[in-house]
Parts: C-alpha cells; sequence; structure tokens
C-alpha cells in the first residue's frame, strides 16, 4: 500500500467510525479479496470461506469504534477473518476442500489430462494446508496468500516474530513431507 492510499484508508476509516456506511463500502471493497483469499486457504471451502468473510465485515463493522487508526486494517481484518474461520471450521469439522474449482482455473492450454493433474495438485496442497496444526496454518496463510511480513503477522496475531518464523518454518517442513510422496506419483503420472 502506498503512502497516498493509507491516507485515504484512514480517511475513510474514520469516517466509517463516525457512522458512514459508503466510506465502510468502499474499505470492504478494497480489502475483500485478500480476506476472502485468507479464509479460503484457512479452510479450504468455499461456503465456508464466504460466510467466514461476511462474517469478518460484521465483526469489523461492529467493532470499528475500537480500532486504533494508526495500525494496520489489512492486519486487523485478516486477524478478526482467521479468528472466525477456526470458530467456523470448529463448529462444522468441515476442514477438507468442497469447491477448490470455484477458485481454480485451469490453464486451457494443458489439455484433459494437464488440466486433471493441475486440479489434483491443487487439491493436494489444499488438503495438506488444511491438515496443518491451527497456529501453523494460520502463519503459513497470512505470510504465502495474505503476503504479510513477519512484522505484520506477528502484530495480527499478537505472538513474537520468532514464533512467526518458527511456526513457518515448520507448516513448511509439514508441507514439504505431506506433499513429497503425492506430488512423485502426480509428476509420474504427468510423464506417462
Amino acid at each position: 500500500m502506498t503512502i497516498g492510499s493509507e491516507i485515504v484508508e484512514r480517511e475513510l476509516v474514520l469516517k466509517a467510525q463516525k457512522g458512514d456506511r459508503n466510506a465502510f463500502n468502499d474499505l470492504v471493497r478494497t480489502h475483500a479479496t485478500g480476506v476472502m483469499n485468507v479464509v479460503f486457504r484457512m479452510c479450504g471451502d468455499t461456503q465456508v470461506a464466504e460466510d467466514a468473510a461476511q462474517e469478518t465485515f460484521i465483526r469489523a463493522w461492529s467493532n470499528l469504534g475500537s480500532f486504533r487508526v494508526d495500525a494496520s486494517l489489512r492486519n486487523w481484518l485478516y486477524r478478526i477473518a482467521l479468528n472466525i474461520a477456526t470458530d467456523m471450521l470448529r463448529k462444522e469439522k468441515r476442514i477438507l476442500p468442497g469447491d477448490l474449482e470455484d477458485f481454480y482455473l485451469p490453464d486451457p492450454q494443458l489439455g484433459p489430462e494437464g488440466t486433471y493433474i493441475q486440479t489434483e495438485q491443487t487439491a493436494l496442497v489444499q488438503k495438506a494446508i488444511s491438515s496443518l496444526p491451527e497456529a501453523s496454518r494460520a502463519v503459513l496463510v497470512l505470510k504465502e496468500y495474505g503476503e504479510l511480513s513477519y512484522r505484520e503477522i506477528a502484530d495480527a496475531l499478537d505472538i513474537p516474530i520468532g514464533t512467526v518464523m518458527s511456526r513457518l518454518n515448520y507448516a513448511r517442513r509439514l508441507l514439504k513431507e505431506s506433499l513429497q510422496e503425492h506430488m512423485l506419483v502426480l509428476m509420474e503420472a504427468e510423464h506417462v
């Protein structure tokens, strides 16, 4: 985010804190894709992600008065989104991907076999991410899909940077181990 857009966002937050729904709608439009991406990567289910994203903005509107204007709105929203997604997963006990094709557009140049393999790879990665422990999954999702820095993740989750780094390292190691065998099988199938 550039300095100019930070100033505009701060002004929108101040207006929204005074009850301006149009200003809040502008903030939602700015952050909706990022919030949806983070919650989808956290839970792997389109419907749960949509519900969690909607609930995130409802909760943000309700609690906007307590938001510090000098803090990062994106980090604050991602933290709310992760908490809501985690709560929804616990309640529904739905962790595995359902409608990945809603977020995944296959490359038309690949042909049917290539598209199938790419879809399988995407499903394997999402399943592996969903199987990570919550704390590690949250850090990985914020880093890789939310594109937050270590400092931003630490602030969003209210944990030390060292914990962010160790959880991220642990998550990547678990993913590598989980995916290694499956990806080799898919790569062999691709070359048959």
